[in-house]
């Protein structure tokens, strides 16, 4: 069943086939939808990005380089994708960085006020950037759904997730107050916090190692989760049968977040 048929939008942050943002477009493309892509400046993150997307079938994709952490590229590069598609229904964020220095246990207290603010200005901050060029586009087109991508971290203590749990919180809380200001135009503002999965993002925790061991041992579903999972309740969160549902937070983690810590 083609959940999409008929929509656009635009993805920030495929890194390479096992990112969460790859698997989501995959969902996406399976369901009908349409993907436009950025990547970050530079030929040899453009050949990584277009090395992913193209494993997709994808072509000839529209890739546009983007660094987020510039509001005016990210009017650039909204004000591209407008020139280039007649509509604008879903925007999937899925970016985020922390200087891997302080990601491991016992760090946090270290973190210094630089990496704490770089964190949330590319990991949350980004969203509301994003979420600001998009919202125009989407109100032309009827509406549309907006999409970020969070962790258990962000809601609870995860050893070595340390200031990127801050950012996450940041993210979620942002995306509540985006919810509230763009319903009126029918634009709705979700996160997923899918359970741990190795990307290159994730390898920069320093606790990621023991994530991923510990999970299939007392999630409820007794497995890791999956990108597949994840982009399945990406699709819902982007088609007209989640037309209802905004301003949440979505766990796609096995159940891992319903277990107790004295497990």
């Amino acid at each position: 069943m083609a959940l999409l048929a008929g929509k656009s939008g635009l993805i920030v942050g495929i890194a390479n086939e096992r990112s969460y943002a790859w698997f989501i477009a995959e969902s996406i493309l399976k369901h009908g939808g349409r993907c436009a892509f950025t990547h970050l400046p530079g030929e040899k993150n453009e050949r990584r990005t277009r090395r992913a997307v193209e494993a997709l079938g994808v072509s000839d994709p529209w890739l546009f380089p983007l660094d987020a952490a510039n509001d005016a590229e990210i009017d650039t590069a909204l004000a591209a994708y407008a020139k280039a598609h007649n509509r604008l229904d879903f925007l999937i964020h899925s970016i985020a960085f922390a200087d891997r220095q302080w990601l491991a246990p016992g760090k946090f207290i270290e973190t210094p006020r630089a990496a704490y603010l770089g964190a949330v200005d590319i990991s949350a901050y980004t969203l509301l950037g994003l979420a600001r060029s998009a919202a125009p586009l989407m109100r032309d087109s009827g509406g549309g759904s907006i999409l970020a991508m969070s962790y258990y971290g962000a809601e609870k203590v995860v050893s070595g997730y340390n200031v990127m749990g801050v950012a996450k919180a940041a993210l979620e809380c942002t995306a509540r107050y985006l919810a509230a200001d763009l319903g009126q135009h029918r634009i709705r503002v979700n996160t997923i916090s899918g359970g741990p999965l190795r990307t290159l993002a994730s390898s920069a925790v320093g606790g990621i190692d023991t994530m991923l061991e510990q999970t299939p041992r007392f999630a409820p579903l007794r497995r890791n989760v999956e990108g597949a999972d994840v982009g399945g309740a990406a699709v819902w969160l982007l088609s007209d049968l989640s037309a209802g549902v905004t301003g949440e937070n979505v766990y796609v983690d096995c159940g891992i977040n319903t277990i107790g810590a004295a497990v």
